[in-house]
């Protein structure tokens, strides 16, 4: 049977490169927006806050210490279907993690919890039909190819260290470009190493402002985290930064 004969409105699939009807094209991305749609509509976002974490912080560390096999798990579970629906909030769940967890538990859980749900939108992503999306990221899309095509996963390692990259358009952005499921993850999970233990620092050591916060009755945002104890994170952070420089400059005189 020929390609005419099955018809000519198809896409890949992600792992073994075989068809699938033009039908189900969309289907992914229409269970992702209506996800994000349903969690905005339920108020999901005011729990995915600074200000919640100021205003449950007791309640949640008692849930920890009461639950040491669900929290965690549930915490992994919420961070992954967070960066899976892309709601904007892997900063503030990272401070979360280690602020219950600790900076190092913390942190591996959303190192975790990110890849998961990134490699979930990215398969989504490969699912919807890379044409199809590359013809509406235009000009962006044409930029980025060039530096896939010459080494994938050292041009995603640099986008994952770099702070300054959206976190939802690098997740979807390889996918426009054939890249490899297993580079995506290994890239995915090393270059979000440094930025995810940064931020879980953060956490770590941001009780004190919260419960400042909370007793002033003001909003907690993350520059009420700026204390001489947790200077360090942002050191880390801007670490972070210079590191996605360097690298990005070793890449590029190999080319």
């Amino acid at each position: 049977m020929t390609k005419e004969a099955i018809g000519v409105d198809m896409i890949e699939d992600w792992d073994t490169g075989r068809r699938a009807p033009g039908r189900w094209r969309f289907a992914p991305l229409v269970v992702v927006a209506a996800g994000l749609a349903l969690g905005y509509a339920l108020g999901w976002q005011h729990y995915l806050t600074l200000d919640y974490l100021a205003e449950s912080r007791q309640f949640l560390k008692d849930f920890v210490a009461d639950n040491p096999v669900l929290a965690p798990a549930g915490f992994l579970a919420i961070y992954i279907t967070a960066v899976a629906f892309s709601f904007p909030a892997a900063s503030v769940l990272t401070i979360f993690g280690g602020f219950l967890f600790g900076w190092l538990f913390g942190g591996a859980l959303a190192i975790v919890g990110a890849t998961t749900g990134a490699t979930m939108i990215f398969l989504m992503a490969r699912s919807v039909c890379s044409n199809f999306l590359r013809r509406r990221v235009g000009g962006l899309a044409e930029r980025l190819s060039k530096g896939f095509e010459k080494n994938a996963f050292g041009y995603l390692l640099v986008l994952r260290l770099a702070p300054f990259a959206p976190f939802f358009i690098v997740n979807i952005a390889p996918a426009l470009f054939n890249v490899r499921l297993r580079t995506y993850v290994a890239a995915t999970f090393i270059g979000i190493i440094p930025g995810g233990f940064a931020y879980a620092w953060l956490g770590q050591g941001c009780d004190s402002v919260l419960m400042a916060a909370e007793a002033a009755g003001q909003r907690v945002t993350l520059g009420d985290l700026i204390t001489p104890q947790i200077t360090i994170a942002f050191a880390a952070l801007a670490l972070v930064a210079a590191l996605a420089t360097v690298v990005k400059k070793m890449w590029a005189s190999r080319i």
